[in-house]
């Protein structure tokens, strides 16, 4: 080739010309493959790609998206209606169930037969277990985890961005609750929210002054909710 291009540059001016252009044109060929080859190399291995896709972060409170799905770790949660929970003992496969807290707020469960769990904990439950199957397993080894929560519900409701029901995977204060409901519209009435509350078939009613809790940083107010409380703000 080179041989050729030092005939052709030895030839008439036209000649020499094309091998001029020729060599340019191969020149910015080159250089522009290389700048491509770059190109595509720093997307390869940018920072963004290597931290993965965007929505990896941890949610609020260490729930996923579906966060009721979650496995419950806290050991002071109570269990209610509509939760799973998985019992087994150990080398024993025929007592290995995943049982679904019925309304009623028991379970059933192989040699024990009913067992009422709602408003337990799983360290509760797994005691009475072992007490229960002492008489056909004696010193059983027991575990019981809650493996998903839908028994943890509240609700709000009025003048507030998002209201509805919130399945939340753990217990979670009034601050939080208007947080999950994307705050107070501008026309709330901040100082006359109300925390709608039943117990033993009455209700009651808890006030909650958003707007001295802004002014003077007053938390007393900022009470842990219950499962089937109504947030309510005017």
């Amino acid at each position: 080739m080179q041989n050729v291009l030092c005939r052709v540059w030895k030839g008439p001016e036209a000649a020499r010309r094309a091998a001029a252009a020729l060599v340019l044109v191969g020149s910015l060929v080159l250089g522009g493959c290389a700048a491509l080859g770059d190109l595509l190399g720093s997307a390869t291995h940018s920072p963004a790609a290597a931290a993965g896709p965007v929505g990896d972060a941890s949610l609020p409170w260490g729930t996923p998206a579906a966060g009721t799905l979650a496995r419950v770790e806290d050991p002071a949660y109570r269990i209610g209606p509509e939760d799973a929970l998985e019992l087994s003992v150990w080398k024993d496969d025929t007592l290995k169930s995943t049982a679904i807290v019925r309304p009623d707020g028991a379970i059933s469960f192989p040699l024990v037969g009913e067992l009422k769990v709602a408003g337990r904990t799983a360290a509760e439950v797994r005691e009475e277990l072992v007490r229960r199957l002492s008489r056909f397993v004696p010193e059983a080894e027991v575990t019981v985890s809650v493996a998903r929560v839908l028994s943890y519900r509240i609700y709000v409701i009025g003048r507030i961005n998002k209201p509805g029901e919130f399945v939340v995977g753990r217990p979670i204060d009034v601050l939080q609750a208007l947080t999950l409901a994307g705050g107070t519209t501008p026309f709330a009435a901040e100082d006359e929210i109300r925390i709608i509350r039943r117990e033993g078939g009455q209700q009651t009613s808890i006030p909650f002054d958003f707007a001295r809790l802004r002014r003077k940083g007053d938390l007393s107010q900022n009470i842990t909710l219950r499962s089937g409380d109504v947030l309510l703000v005017p």
